[in-house]
């Protein structure tokens, strides 16, 4: 495959905006902590950093921008709706307070819907809303996260802008979800990876653990490089400096064709999910 490196990027569909092809993730980046966590990641050279309003720290990753001393263009950041306000205007309201947070009087530039969880009616209503965003330039791109097949086709019957800029899943060897990501990658949709480390539970897994004295690598730095040779965009989360700096580090190698069928065959289904494996069943209606 061609060299990838810290600045890559990828298309997202019927759109001239580029994702950064490695992010930063926050969850459960205490406010106090957040905002240096960013700065450690900024500096080292991340420029995607990705966020949601059920993580609470919104406001110190915008603070984070902001510090950096880079132009507001140069860093890519992503929140996330959880649940709808109850009418489109309430859940844009919603989506803007979020804007503000981050960037008072400007964008981000992403907006997903966070869950398909609370019901068809909600999935509509908070979709509704970001494209209102996304029409007024407030969003740059809109996208879901954990959605399976059916609720993106279920999108068609009510959605101006579709497919959906990104799809944002769980994705480890463990757990694949290779229904979803190859649907998405028929449409175009760009797929995050998140919980790409497992959130270290597999740190002593004896193919990984192999597979990271094989590379002279950290299993994390493993876990990375695969998903980028998976053209996923994963998004590693720390608050320790020196591992933001090896989890931005995974460039300088590559895993062999035949180490990625090692990784692959680890797949457990939905069943090697820590989050949520997505459900592909098709809507039926949209009452539930």
């Amino acid at each position: 495959m061609p060299s990838l490196s810290l600045a890559d990027t990828l298309p997202l569909p019927n759109s001239s905006v580029r994702i950064p092809r490695l992010g930063f993730g926050v969850y459960q980046s205490s406010p106090s902590v957040c905002v240096q966590s960013c700065l450690a990641a900024l500096q080292v050279g991340y420029r995607h950093i990705d966020t949601a309003q059920f993580y609470r720290n919104e406001a110190q990753v915008g603070e984070a921008v902001k510090k950096s001393g880079l132009a507001r263009s140069e860093v890519f950041v992503t929140t996330k709706i959880l649940s709808p306000g109850g009418s489109i205007e309430k859940s844009y309201q919603k989506c803007i307070d979020s804007v503000e947070k981050i960037d008072s009087g400007g964008y981000v530039d992403l907006f997903l819907i966070h869950s398909p969880n609370a019901g068809g009616k909600a999935r509509k209503e908070m979709w509704l809303a970001l494209e209102k965003l996304y029409e007024e330039g407030k969003a740059k791109s809109i996208g879901v996260s954990n959605y399976g097949v059916g609720h993106i086709e279920e999108m068609k019957s009510y959605a101006k802008v579709w497919p959906p800029h990104v799809n944002q899943i769980e994705l480890h060897p463990w757990c694949q979800q290779r229904t979803i990501t190859s649907y998405c990658q028929k449409q175009g949709i760009i797929i995050e990876a998140y919980s790409p480390l497992v959130r270290n539970y597999k740190a002593n897994d004896p193919a990984l653990v192999s597979l990271a004295k094989k590379y002279n690598k950290s299993t994390a730095q493993i876990l990375i490089r695969y998903c980028l040779q998976k053209d996923w965009v994963p998004l590693p989360k720390s608050d320790n400096p020196e591992r933001i700096k090896q989890n931005a580090d995974v460039y300088g190698f590559e895993i062999s064709a035949e180490d990625v069928g090692t990784l692959d065959s680890l797949d457990q289904g939905d069943a090697g999910a820590i989050v949520q494996a997505v459900s592909n069943e098709y809507i039926i209606s949209d009452s539930h």
